[in-house]
């Protein structure tokens, strides 16, 4: 042990003695030192005041003094000892003393034990009542070193780091994730292998009925889900009543803003960071309340060597998550992460996202209007690409379709949204309740959706935009696409193993929306060349199933197929009829070549539903910067 760690300059009794009323006000330190002027302390301190943040944290980001000048500072006034914890790391063993997301959930790394005296690294010595009142009965009392938050961060993670990106695999009940799913070992895999094997055969030995049988599925699931589109869009359509609409938008004076963390993944983002780090830098909340953790796997070497050529703002830091070797997901990052945020509300972006200005204020007063029940918020998604060619026009429809009349209208029907992957904030204590995300399902955001609904909790959407980068090629789109409906199928399994329970659980309305909603986006790209074939028949071309079903029934469902396909477009033109997506109105009958990628992205989905269920294809970002704001 060094001689530094055992000459801490004061004893633990001049801590303990030393009174709070006799601490010279951080302020008062900065200005003796020459670090500010009387005016920017004045100018601080009414931050502070309207805040609610500490003084330190409104400097810093503010931008009037350097952190470390702060920190400083800080173990001056608390008569603490400023270590590095890189030159003079902590005593390891001491990790033992609680389990290792209690020294995460705290930021605070336990340095040194004399006696009954237990030293914490922290950056916050002010704020270590609740770590008091945990530790204090049973280990004695609890005396702060000071240390950089970023420090503690990467000494948290070189020391239990392994231990929390372990448990954040598993954080998810069992019985609510999908990271039993085996195909090879799947306890209803022979019964699923026998009835494929006997309609196989049903299929060679009477081809034209097995055809008519698929046909009927397909038809079926067609009108399910047109129905639900045009019930969506007749809701939509209608005047919005107040259940449905964003609350007046309080007073900040009245309310006391809430520190607000948002999580932003990072996997092998080279091009995405500079811009990313301006976008941000246009929010309008209160920076010393905002917490930005960028979150990247510890083998990221791609973004970990742009970071280190970046200068990040006070209120960004970033979180690496530890390598276990078994698994890399999205929503495995996200459960580690979680840990190390300070807020009270967590919210999640993409690396390529640009938001509005004004989203947090949007959120913060939203969540503080609306009732306990509503645990999440999920904002609208557009993209700031629409023009680049065609499939990015095309996304685009298909977004705008999708945020602007599908969604607002589930919700408005009384059904549960399935959330996206950004643009979405939760209550901090109800999404630990419901133990994070799935680490295992690759599109944990629909699962989470779902399982708030279960859990009696509702998430409300809210009139704020962020625009995203539109996948714009055809490979990269078939795996973006592959992976969504692959974590469908997942989800829908999941949700499913005990129909009985969901029903009890969600009530029968939800339960048939349940249904409806994954059975059709799921069953129409699986099932899209046998409706194809149809449209053939008005010209003349005699379809197979016309031997069974009769010429008449078989030209019914032509027509029927094309007024469904009708029917979709006047709900994309009615998507787009604003003036930002009026230029795409032209291209809305050129969604018909767009969809037929998704019947490939599906049956990849489908091998890899067996061979791969765990596999994240990521999509990579950065091929078109010029961001915006969100209107």
């Amino acid at each position: 042990m060094s001689d530094l760690r055992l000459r801490l300059g004061h004893s633990p009794l001049a801590y303990r003695t030393k009174a709070r009323s006799a601490r010279v006000p951080l302020g008062q330190i900065l200005v003796n030192a020459g670090v500010i002027s009387h005016r920017q302390l004045i100018h601080a301190l009414n931050q502070q005041l309207h805040l609610g943040a500490p003084l330190g944290a409104v400097l810093a980001a503010e931008g009037l003094v350097d952190e470390k000048l702060i920190l400083d500072c800080v173990a001056l006034q608390h008569d603490a000892r400023r270590v590095d914890l890189a030159l003079d790391p902590p005593d390891y063993r001491l990790f033992g003393l609680r389990p290792c997301a209690f020294w995460a959930r705290h930021q605070v790394v336990p340095w040194l034990r004399l006696g009954d005296t237990l030293f914490v690294a922290t950056s916050r010595p002010d704020s270590l009542k609740s770590l008091r009142l945990a530790l204090e009965p049973e280990i004695g009392a609890i005396l702060p070193v000071v240390a950089a938050p970023q420090d503690i961060a990467t000494c948290l993670s070189a020391t239990i780091g392994p231990a929390l990106a372990r448990r954040a695999e598993t954080l998810v009940k069992e019985t609510e994730s999908c990271r039993t799913w085996n195909w090879r070992t799947h306890p209803r895999r022979n019964w699923i292998g026998a009835a494929g094997v006997a309609c196989l055969t049903l299929a060679l030995l009477a081809p034209l009925y097995a055809l008519t049988v698929i046909t009927g599925i397909a038809v079926f699931t067609l009108l399910l889900s047109t129905g639900l589109k045009l019930a969506t869009f007749l809701r939509q359509t209608k005047p919005h009543t107040a259940a449905y609409s964003p609350p007046t938008l309080a007073d900040s004076t009245r309310l006391k803003l809430p520190c607000v963390s948002v999580m932003v993944p990072l996997l092998r983002e080279h091009e995405i960071t500079n811009a990313l780090i301006a976008r941000l830098s246009r929010l309008t909340y209160p920076k010393a309340l905002l917490d930005v953790v960028l979150v990247l796997e510890a083998d990221d070497n791609v973004t970990r060597d742009t970071l280190a050529h970046t200068v990040l703002p006070a209120w960004m830091r970033v979180i690496e998550v530890p390598s276990t070797g078994t698994l890399t997901t999205k929503p495995r990052a996200l459960n580690y992460a979680l840990d190390f945020c300070r807020g009270s509300i967590i919210g999640i972006w993409d690396a390529e996202d640009a938001p509005a200005p004004d989203q947090i204020e949007t959120v913060v007063h939203y969540l503080d209007e609306a009732p306990p029940e509503v645990a999440c918020v999920q904002g609208v998604l557009d993209y700031y690409n629409a023009r680049d060619n065609w499939m990015s026009r095309c996304f685009a429809i298909e977004y705008a379709t999708w945020w602007r009349v599908i969604m607002p209208g589930i919700a408005r029907l009384g059904l549960i949204i399935p959330l996206g992957g950004t643009t979405v904030f939760f209550r901090r204590d109800v999404l630990e309740k419901l133990r994070g995300w799935d680490a295992h399902n690759v599109t944990e955001d629909a699962d989470l959706g779902f399982r708030l609904a279960r859990y009696g909790y509702r998430t409300d959407l809210i009139r704020t935009v962020t625009r995203e980068e539109a996948t714009c090629r055809p490979w990269p789109w078939i795996r973006q696409r592959s992976r969504w409906l692959k974590g469908f199928m997942v989800t829908y399994a999941v949700h499913m193993r005990q129909p009985r329970v969901l029903l009890s659980e969600i009530g029968a309305y939800k339960f048939w929306g349940f249904q409806v909603f994954f059975i059709c986006a799921l069953s129409q790209f699986l099932l899209a060349p046998v409706l194809w074939s149809f449209w053939l028949v008005p010209f003349g071309v005699s379809h197979p199933v016309a031997t069974v079903l009769g010429t008449s029934a078989t030209t019914v469902l032509a027509v029927l197929f094309i007024l469904c396909e009708v029917s979709a477009m006047i709900i994309a033109g009615y998507a787009v009829r604003g003036r930002a997506h009026r230029h795409l109105m032209a291209w809305v009958p050129t969604l018909a070549l767009y969809f037929p990628m998704a019947t490939l992205a599906a049956y990849k989905a489908v091998y890899e539903l067996i061979r791969k269920p765990f596999f994240w294809d990521k999509t990579q970002h950065g091929h078109s910067l010029n961001g915006g704001g969100g209107d």
